[in-house]
């Protein structure tokens, strides 16, 4: 009796960025860039047990280097590549510090429907608890049956990339989401604004930093507001200026759970906040919020079109 031909192997592109799944202690510098792809898959053979990996380097980042431009130039690629090629999708080590955000414009931005698994490393490469192959093992597991979409795995946990965010500094479960509150946003971009600010309330902050960024430039601002979208009054006038002088000002909140709105009358309350022309961004971080508003003014929205992207 003839044996069943066994079933091929998934074809995995895994693109590398850097991040601390790259990085080893240099004695007297602390942790640095170190190693390129073709070493992080050598200290990993259970890998190819799993797919066939095509390898490809794109940088050596640490997460805070990335910017959001350099964030297109990786999903043109991933795009391109996928494309190009027989792979059931796409494996990107990334930093952990800015995954979150480069995980969300992906997420927006891509054309292709294939999924896209984000992972990294908590600890470097030289350290015996190094997290990275176990993180890469599951990122490949995950993406070779995963629906369309981009995801974050690590620690053994598959997290949205709109849901997904980083909540403690050096913990193997770091990373927490949500369950999915709407459907994947798709948005059409030829290029993304770079030019967004993102500025903290506080108790007693002023107006200060939001007429600052206006005189220096910002295209877009992000509050990261109080509670469930409030501010301190001397903030209020100084977001109704730019909304007035044709800055979109989007408030998101620095709780981890809950929605921004527009519930408290008091001067600075989100009901003034509205009234000032603000636009809530509902359940998104802030970081991300401004993530999606460089994204959305790249693509020339206007100031109503932003308002209705962000309230669907």
């Amino acid at each position: 009796m003839m044996r069943g031909r066994m079933a091929e192997q998934p074809s995995v592109l895994m693109i590398f960025t850097g991040g601390t799944i790259s990085m080893r202690i240099v004695p007297g510098r602390g942790a640095l860039p170190a190693s390129g792809g073709k070493e992080i898959l050598e200290s990993v053979p259970k890998l190819a047990t799993l797919a066939k990996i095509t390898c490809e380097d794109f940088d050596r980042l640490p997460g805070p280097h990335w910017t959001p431009d350099r964030m297109l130039d990786l999903a043109r690629l991933i795009d391109t590549r996928l494309a190009e090629g027989d792979f059931v999708g796409a494996v990107i080590t990334h930093g952990t510090d800015t995954i979150e955000e480069t995980a969300y414009l992906l997420d927006l931005v891509l054309t292709t429907d294939k999924p896209v698994v984000l992972t990294g490393a908590m600890k470097t490469a030289d350290d015996p608890s190094w997290d990275g192959p176990a993180n890469l093992t599951a990122a490949v597991r995950e993406v070779s049956t995963a629906p369309t979409g981009v995801f974050v795995v690590m620690a053994g946990r598959t997290h949205p990339a709109r849901e997904v965010v980083k909540a403690h500094t050096d913990s193997f479960t770091a990373f927490v989401s949500t369950e999915p509150s709407k459907p994947r946003e798709r948005i059409r971009i030829d290029r993304i604004e770079p030019h967004v600010d993102l500025i903290a309330a506080a108790a007693g902050a002023d107006g200060r930093f939001l007429r600052h960024a206006v005189a220096t430039g910002a295209r877009g601002i992000v509050i990261e507001a109080l509670g469930s979208g409030n501010v301190p009054p001397r903030m209020l006038e100084a977001a109704r200026e730019a909304v007035v002088g044709g800055t979109p000002v989007v408030v998101a909140s620095r709780c981890r759970g809950g929605k921004t709105s527009a519930t408290y009358g008091y001067e600075g309350g989100g009901v003034t906040l509205q009234d000032a022309g603000a636009i809530f961004s509902g359940d998104l971080p802030a970081s991300k919020a401004r993530i999606k508003l460089m994204v959305l003014l790249g693509a020339g929205r206007d100031p109503a079109a932003i308002r209705r992207a962000f309230e669907a």
